[in-house]
């Protein structure tokens, strides 16, 4: 049996790069504000051999679809190294926008009244970005925080974790410095010792692509720093497409089951770790964070469309002849700029109880 629930419910941009001269790594320095190695430079696209774009337009892995128990910026679980990422790292450029105007800025006042309790540390605030991907939680959260900040991004993708080391923003939103390290690792199996020390765990996108076991897993090792977790963009099973479609509500259905293969949460992420942190006396608040894409965000939705009504069809091969005619129809509207399309996602807030007589 699980203890009751104690969530609190609330109502609803991106950051940019600061200067700066080296991000410590385990293994030496990656260059932040100077050259960095040929083909990995932000602005220049992946690498030799990263996922690149089809002569139709259609970015390989982009959108929700993929193999189950992966995700673009962390693998879970063990996988052929010859595996392609479920998603390429254009696409997580490509949706940072939307993921940045969605978080729920409401749930950044009591964040910020938890850090300024902490007792004082020369280096500030640490924060641990768990599935970091290209370091959009990171641009988006130290600009909106006082106080001198020390980020470790934890990914197991290492092109990914260059990548967010030298687009990580600089300076804190009083100046303050603000200072990144990386780490490769699996996350499911983060433990109270990984996070000594850490006075913060955040991410993004994540808590779908995980069990009932590494959710709570995830919370206890919180729970056993004794900080809190900022935990957003999770799906929440719930999309509108305007002008509605009679086939949208089966497609959403299929998706949903195909986010639940494998024993993984999907659209019970959000319910499921809620429990898990308040089991642990932590104070849980809830706050919806849902993409609002129009005519300004069409590339995004093409995307987003592909991916979604593929693991529709996935999951329910049934679909596929109505599907594809269905998604014909989406594209077309959509690249008239007639489609708008709100796809649900919840921001999660976890006060973990102090330990070691912190405030």
């Amino acid at each position: 049996m699980t203890n009751p629930v104690t969530t609190q419910r609330s109502g609803t941009g991106p950051a940019q790069p600061g200067p700066g001269k080296a991000v410590a790594t385990r293994d030496g320095e990656t260059p932040v504000g100077g050259a960095a190695p040929a083909g990995e430079r932000p602005g220049d696209g992946p690498p030799a051999g990263a996922p690149q774009a089809s002569p139709g337009g259609v970015i390989p892995g982009a959108g929700p679809s993929g193999k189950p128990g992966s995700r673009p910026t962390l693998k879970l679980r063990e996988a052929d190294p010859d595996d392609p990422p479920r998603y390429a790292p254009e696409w997580l450029q490509l949706r940072e926008p939307a993921d940045a105007a969605a978080r729920a800025e409401d749930l950044l006042d009591p964040l910020r009244n938890r850090l300024a309790d902490l007792p004082g540390r020369p280096g500030g605030v640490v924060v641990h970005d768990l599935g970091c991907g290209t370091g959009s939680m990171g641009r988006w959260l130290a600009p909106r925080l006082d106080g001198a900040q020390h980020w470790i991004l934890h990914d197991r993708d290492p092109y990914l974790l260059h990548f967010a080391a030298v687009a990580s923003p600089r300076a804190a939103a009083d100046g303050s410095r603000v200072s990144v390290e990386t780490r490769r690792g699996d996350v499911a199996r983060l433990t109270a010792d990984a996070l000594q020390g850490a006075s913060l765990v955040t991410a993004s996108a994540l808590l779908d692509v995980l069990t009932r076991e590494e959710v709570g897993t995830l919370a206890a090792a919180c729970a056993g720093a004794g900080c809190p977790a900022l935990l957003t963009l999770s799906v929440a099973g719930r999309v509108e497409l305007t002008p509605a479609h009679p086939l949208d509500e089966a497609i959403t259905q299929a998706f949903n089951d195909h986010q639940r293969r494998d024993g993984l949460l999907g659209p019970d992420a959000v319910t499921a770790a809620a429990e898990a942190f308040s089991e642990h006396g932590a104070t849980v608040r809830l706050h919806p964070s849902p993409w609002r894409l129009g005519p300004e965000q069409a590339a995004l939705t093409e995307q987003w469309l592909r991916g979604w009504v593929g693991a529709a069809v996935e999951e329910r091969p049934g679909l596929k002849a109505e599907a594809d005619a269905y998604l014909a129809d989406r594209l077309e509207a959509c690249a008239a700029g007639e489609l708008s399309v709100t796809v649900h996602h919840t921001d999660l807030l976890a006060l973990c109880p102090p330990v070691d007589g912190a405030s």
